[in-house]
């Protein structure tokens, strides 16, 4: 059982910690009934009132310290999943256990390419240097194409990736809720507070969606207590490519995670092709709708972000899908390489439901 309880708890963390949607995190999308995919308290105390609002859902998986775990299926009918842990991970240095299989430690980013990596980490910004850091990383990741090797670790993940750049849809109470020691809670740690513990689920997302409307990138909730909103959004809006950086460190950490290295990513710090660059305004140059490119000696590798597939292709097929990832449409790309290569690579990627401009056939 307790094998059980920890595969359960590390996929709900992923999402927890990140800020975005696991794939296995849970069966139904959470939105469609009332209580967080997953709420994690840092005191025990807390569960009563957690367990007895609506904070948590049948399809909830709350984490507690030092309770014993409920099974699978919840103590009744309906009820959420409680599992037990040692610790926390609220601060840097903190590490949260789970039985003796499985430990996740919390760092903070500034510190973490001096850090040696053991296990499971999440990196979270925790203040102003940390934040300063990590544009720093992206920034020279874009310019140079040298991205930080403790970020492309597999067993890495950062923290509140809805605040960094990447795309909101996915974060919010219906996602992720933390209640502190005192039973304020947020979506994250660093977050800005919604309410407390004892509140309705539909106060604490009326609170959310509030701050976020006010915002002019959300999500301004995750690191709302640790980042000024008037200087995180100016750091984003001067980076509108941020979202395809974070995008570009998960495609790397799940390739070196198949003993894929030494990659580059088209965009950032030049292209494989010369027929992709120069290209003024360039598709691909944000967003994550189009696939990433990536690439090194021995080939090359498409990625599509919003369904996490793979498609290895040799180099003259990745220059050509460049090509067209930069352009955005064929009918451009085919005034710089050649058009029956550009009918095979193009066609390949329709029928594999990953088109490279971003819109499929029956769209256009």
């Amino acid at each position: 059982m307790v094998d059980h309880h920890t595969s359960l708890a590390k996929r709900h963390l992923v999402s927890w910690g990140t800020g975005t949607r696991h794939r296995q995190a849970a069966d139904a999308e959470p939105a469609a009934r009332p209580g967080a995919l997953t709420v994690v308290l840092e005191d025990a105390g807390l569960l009563p009132a957690v367990l007895g609002g609506d904070l948590a859902g049948p399809h909830s998986l709350v984490l507690a310290p030092g309770v014993a775990s409920s099974p699978l299926e919840g103590p009744e009918p309906g009820s959420p999943v409680v599992v037990g842990y040692e610790g926390s991970a609220a601060q840097p240095g903190d590490e949260l256990s789970i039985g003796d299989s499985f430990f996740l430690q919390t760092q903070e980013y500034s510190a973490s390419q001096f850090m040696s990596v053991i296990g499971p980490t999440l990196i979270r910004v925790f203040d102003g240097s940390d934040f300063a850091a990590y544009l720093a990383d992206a920034d020279r990741a874009r310019a140079e194409g040298v991205f930080p090797a403790f970020a492309t670790d597999p067993v890495i993940r950062l923290a509140d990736l809805p605040s960094l750049g990447a795309s909101p849809a996915a974060d919010g109470p219906a996602t992720r809720l933390y209640a502190d020691a005192d039973g304020t809670v947020s979506t994250a740690p660093g977050g800005a507070a919604l309410g407390s513990a004892g509140d309705a689920f539909a106060d604490l997302l009326g609170v959310w969606e509030r701050v976020n409307k006010d915002s002019a990138h959300p999500c301004a909730v995750g690191l709302g207590a640790t980042v000024p909103e008037a200087e995180r959004c100016a750091s984003l809006a001067e980076r509108p490519w941020l979202g395809r950086y974070l995008a570009a460190l998960d495609a790397l950490r799940e390739l070196r995670a198949r003993d894929v290295s030494h990659l580059r990513v088209s965009g950032f710090g030049g292209r494989l092709s010369e027929t992709a660059e120069p290209v003024a305004e360039a598709a691909d140059a944000h967003g994550t709708e189009l696939p990433l490119l990536l690439w090194n000696e021995q080939g090359a590798y498409v990625h599509s972000t919003p369904t996490g597939r793979f498609f290895q292709i040799g180099t003259d097929a990745a220059r050509i899908a460049e090509t067209v990832l930069a352009c955005g449409d064929a009918e451009t790309a085919a005034e710089r390489v050649d058009a029956a290569a550009l009918a095979k690579v193009t066609a390949f990627f329709e029928r594999a439901g990953v088109p490279l401009t971003g819109r499929t056939e029956a769209a256009r």
